[in-house]
């Protein structure tokens, strides 16, 4: 029955550590490698302008929740102006004023977006009551191509299709003539084609964006057309009526009007810039996440301030090093002095580098242990002893540092960092072993204390494992379930299997 809790304890954390971790990865795209990147772009907007009078007021539309992007960071360059930013329906507005403009003017808006597979609620809008008045030849061609259209499509989506096909149409008919130039632009053929729309009670808007171009400069809007289908709104080509947005499109304001107002000024001009950008896969899913409210990153270490994420960042691997340290001595048989000290030591071994610090570990136990040999002879008490052994191993520590000042062994100054007290203990405990089973066994031990602190280094701070700790702290779940494991294992030891293999070899034929 034991047996069985135990091994349901571990399913239950593996299957809990696993489900965190693959929605993490599938869902939010956390990166799995520290060295990932994702792809990002900067766009600038500049509005440029000559005011005419005193107290100037500036208008910008920027993104709002563009489909297939999301909103990461943006920067307002805007030295003497009065900013804030308001939503007014379906657009976001930057709102600029300032009591005495002189001389040119220019305004700038930074937007650093990235793709986004996160799915849009849908924005339904109900029909139009009546459609809009139209002249008398106006209204007959724009019934006649409805009709026609009609006649064609299943649904509104493909009722809109053909009829901007039948709007942008090389050789267009008497009826399109009529109501468009030829050849007609893009606007053009937007704005009629949502007119005639109106004429059939389906509602239709214009939408402005930009082709994202790696070190494209002086890039004006491209107008698109949304229509609604009462259940969303559908993007469609004003140039084809394909629907559905390109990649590299991104929607910047919606509505047929100028994206910018700017009052008193002549000569306003808008333009945009767009640089494409690497950006740490870790850091944008992260703000990715956060814009989306996941209710991960409520609990996410990305969350914390800085100086603690930096702690936690190191006391997340402590475990990965006792499951190791558990594992050499459970099942390969290496000796310790204690359970934790290799890890504290691999610890101190981040901070300097790992032989430096294995050496200078390795003289300050050596000379130290002189120490606590001597003071055997002064047969002090138990707690004084040991009070004085810290005192020394201190006094070592200043030592060995300004040693290596005055040699410009700069690698020495971070002795400093080692944790005195567990050197203290260890060369308490050195000596005791010494001192009741032999030299042999004390050099054992302390030779396999080094070498599992060695090898803790390795495993904890290999830049995968420190990456994958972090975003991932449920795989602690994971070693938690190994460890319990580890805890019923009552095999042979790989170290007991070559120290009695002679006996494994006598019982053979």
């Amino acid at each position: 029955m034991r047996r069985w809790h135990l091994l349901s304890l571990v399913l239950v954390l593996l299957v809990t550590a696993v489900s965190l971790i693959a929605y993490k990865v599938r869902v939010l795209g956390y990166p799995l490698t520290p060295n990932e990147e994702v792809e990002g772009w900067i766009v600038e907007a500049r509005l440029s302008f000559e005011p005419t009078g005193a107290a100037l007021k500036a208008e910008l539309a920027i993104p709002l929740d563009p489909p297939g992007y999301v909103l990461l960071d943006e920067n307002f360059v805007s030295r003497g102006y009065g900013l804030q930013t308001e939503e007014r329906g379906d657009r976001r507005m930057a709102l600029w004023s300032t009591r005495r403009p002189s001389g040119h003017q220019t305004l700038y808006y930074r937007a650093t977006v990235a793709r986004s597979d996160e799915e849009r609620e849908p924005q339904p809008a109900p029909p139009l009551d009546q459609a809009p008045e139209y002249e008398e030849l106006e209204g007959e061609a724009v019934q006649a191509i409805l009709d026609e259209v009609r006649s064609k499509s299943a649904d509104i989506a493909t009722f809109a299709s053909i009829l901007v096909r039948v709007l942008a149409s090389p050789a267009p008919d008497n009826n399109v003539q009529l109501l468009l130039p030829n050849p007609a632009s893009r606007d053009e053929l937007a704005r009629t084609a949502i007119r005639v729309l109106a004429g059939a009670r389906i509602p239709a808007r214009m939408v402005q964006g930009i082709r994202l171009a790696d070190g494209a400069s002086g890039l004006r809007t491209e107008p698109w057309l949304e229509v609604n289908n009462g259940d969303d709104w559908i993007p469609i080509d004003p140039g084809d009526g394909a629907r559905g947005y390109p990649d590299d499109f991104l929607v910047w304001w919606r509505g047929g009007d100028a994206p910018y107002a700017v009052d008193p000024a002549r000569g306003a001009e808008l333009r945009f810039s767009v640089t494409r950008t690497l950006e740490p896969a870790l850091e944008m899913v992260t703000r990715q996440a956060q814009l989306a409210e996941s209710p991960v990153m409520a609990y996410s270490l990305s969350t914390l301030p800085v100086d603690v994420q930096n702690v936690y960042r190191a006391l997340l691997l402590i475990p990965i090093g006792v499951l190791l340290i558990v594992f050499m001595r459970n099942v390969v048989g290496i000796q310790t002095f204690g359970t934790f000290m290799p890890v504290l030591i691999a610890l101190a071994f981040r901070e300097t580098d790992l032989m430096s610090g294995a050496i200078l570990f390795s003289v300050i136990v050596a000379l130290g242990l002189a120490v606590r040999f001597y003071l055997e002879h002064l047969k002090l008490l138990l707690v004084p002893r040991l009070a004085v052994v810290v005192i020394v191993v201190i006094l070592l520590m200043l030592l060995v540092s300004m040693l290596s000042y005055r040699m410009q062994f700069d690698i020495g100054l971070s002795v400093a960092l080692f944790p005195m007290v567990i050197m203290a203990m260890t060369i308490e405990r050195i000596s005791i072993v010494w001192e009741e089973h032999g030299a042999g066994d004390a050099i054992r031990q302390s030779i396999g204390s080094l070498l599992v602190a060695v090898a803790c280094y390795l495993v904890m701070f290999q830049p995968r494992v420190d990456h994958f700790v972090f975003v991932f702290p449920e795989v602690l779940l994971v070693v938690l379930a190994l460890a319990l494991l580890l805890g019923r294992y009552t095999g042979y030891r790989l170290s007991e299997l070559l120290r009695f293999r002679a006996f494994a070899g006598a019982g053979r034929p």
